[in-house]
């Protein structure tokens, strides 16, 4: 007699004749033809992902990805879940979530913020990104209107040490400053003549701050290791601020040149999106949401700076931006209150990379040694993920 078409092979302790197997549930059905085709066409298929991350090219990786993810999902809908271990693609599959990562390195090429937001969704529908945008609606508790007592009673530190200093007025630019006058007037005292080398360079610096905004000195700057050190803990504040309140981050850049060439102010930058705060300046508005979640990530270079050495020296750039930002509102803020949103702003900032410290160290690490994007966010979510 026939078997019933709702015959299942493993409902009986000994299988039937191989004659009344569906043929869909033989699990050695394809021919190993077929299955090494398949892995060859896969293989260059992750070729051309790899293609488009060395090339920087976001909306390549993507589209590849999401075609990845589609094609997954119909062959998971049309085989048996269990049986799908001699796919030709199983192989390729376990290695997936380690290439997803590379195409955070595409979005420093990114001009469209939108597509870099869409990549950032993209990885945290994958469960890769478990805490971007952890803190996206967390207000810290504590006041709005924040004096510079409030301010010490929160952060333990005075006004002034979270405010960005002049260069050669504070800390190790300071102790630089000090070293170049008084080694130049030894010279002098020596009988060296050397007024019109001084007379030159003070040309050149004066030419650099005007036409290049003191790239040059910034990249000579870059090669004493502690002033490279304290802006590497600046950026990572920015970093891991933004990362953590749901913004998109394009990159990080530490190079003064290629800073400039990217339009950043500065000696570096980093450049994140959010998607919230663009749309209403689109519209001619802006919530008091979206400003306080951008001010917290402007600020968070200063207070990453504070919560390390006890004081800020960088930010005046950041700083500038926020009075530009200011003047745009409508109405705009006057001066004592773009001081106590500033002040606000840096204490939030202050304890929320406080309270994130060890992920604060982790994105350091990885930014002083090279690592790429993808590679700092990986560390920044072991860090949260494992609380170590």
């Amino acid at each position: 007699m026939a078997p019933s078409s709702s015959f299942s092979p493993f409902s009986f302790g000994i299988y039937p004749s191989p004659v009344f197997f569906p043929l869909q549930f033989l699990p050695f059905s394809k021919p190993h033809h077929f299955r090494s085709r398949s892995r060859i066409n896969a293989i260059r298929q992750w070729r051309e992902y790899e293609d488009a991350v060395k090339d920087k090219d976001l909306a390549r990786a993507l589209r590849f990805l999401q075609s990845t993810q589609s094609s997954s999902i119909d062959s998971s809908s049309n085989s048996n879940p269990g049986l799908n271990i001699n796919s030709g693609f199983s192989a390729l599959d376990w290695e997936r979530p380690e290439r997803d990562w590379e195409m955070l390195d595409t979005c420093l090429n990114a001009d469209d913020m939108r597509l870099v937001g869409s990549a950032y969704g993209f990885l945290q529908g994958r469960g890769l990104l478990k805490n971007f945008a952890k803190c996206r609606d967390i207000v810290i508790e504590g006041p709005r209107e924040v004096t510079p007592m409030v301010l010490k009673e929160y952060t333990g530190l005075e006004a002034i040490k979270l405010a960005p200093k002049k260069w050669g007025m504070s800390g190790t630019s300071r102790l630089a400053l000090i070293a170049f006058f008084g080694g130049s007037a030894f010279l002098v005292n020596q009988g060296i003549e050397i007024r019109p080398n001084l007379a030159a360079i003070l040309a050149l610096a004066i030419a650099d701050s005007i036409f290049l905004g003191g790239t040059c000195l910034a990249q000579i700057s870059c090669f004493w290791p502690p002033h490279k050190r304290r802006i590497i803990i600046h950026e990572a504040g920015h970093l891991l601020t933004a990362y953590l309140m749901g913004c998109p981050i394009r990159g990080v850049i530490l190079d003064p040149f290629v800073a400039l060439q990217m339009g950043i102010q500065g000696q570096a930058g980093t450049q994140f999106w959010d998607e919230k705060m663009g749309s209403e300046l689109a519209e001619g508005r802006l919530s008091s949401t979206a400003f306080d979640r951008y001010c917290m990530v402007l600020f968070a270079g200063i207070a990453a700076e504070a919560l390390v050495y006890g004081e800020a020296e960088g930010g005046e750039n950041d700083e500038n931006l926020f009075r530009s930002l200011c003047v745009l509102l409508k109405p705009p803020l006057t001066v004592p209150e773009m001081a106590n949103r500033a002040r606000w702003s840096v204490m939030q900032s202050y304890n929320l990379l406080k309270w994130h410290k060890r992920a604060h160290s982790a994105a350091v690490k990885a930014l002083e040694a090279g690592h790429s994007l993808s590679v700092v966010i990986r560390s920044i979510e072991e860090s949260l993920s494992s609380g170590v």
